[in-house]
């Protein structure tokens, strides 16, 4: 069964910083492009990030520069070390498979950015 568990969000104030984690199972993880993934109030949800099976990381243009994806195979999990924070980053984060993202979405994880 896939599940993805997203964890560490929370709320932060403007040029903070948060480090999300997801822990995922039932997929070959290891051989997996992984993805972050966002949506805020009334908006689609969008990818933030990706990494794939070799570390190789792209991001969204809006997260360039203060946003980093990496990856532990042997815990399964994938991590988005977020920076200088905005107040338009403020959404629901979740993780899934990169590129073509499975139908099992998890809970997701609010980060509000806000002073």
């Amino acid at each position: 069964q896939v599940q993805f568990v997203e964890s560490g969000g929370g709320l932060v104030q403007p040029g903070g910083s948060l480090r999300l984690s997801c822990a995922a199972s039932g997929i070959f993880f290891r051989i997996s492009a992984m993805g972050w993934y966002r949506q805020s109030l009334g908006n689609q949800r969008e990818a933030v990030a990706t990494i794939g099976s070799s570390g190789a990381a792209i991001y969204a243009d809006s997260v360039k520069g203060r946003f980093a994806i990496s990856r532990d195979n042997a815990k399964n999990t994938v991590y988005l070390q977020m920076n200088m924070l905005k107040a338009e980053d403020t959404a629901v984060y979740y993780c899934n498979t990169g590129h073509n993202p499975l139908p099992n979405w998890g809970q997701g994880t609010q980060v509000t950015v806000s002073s």
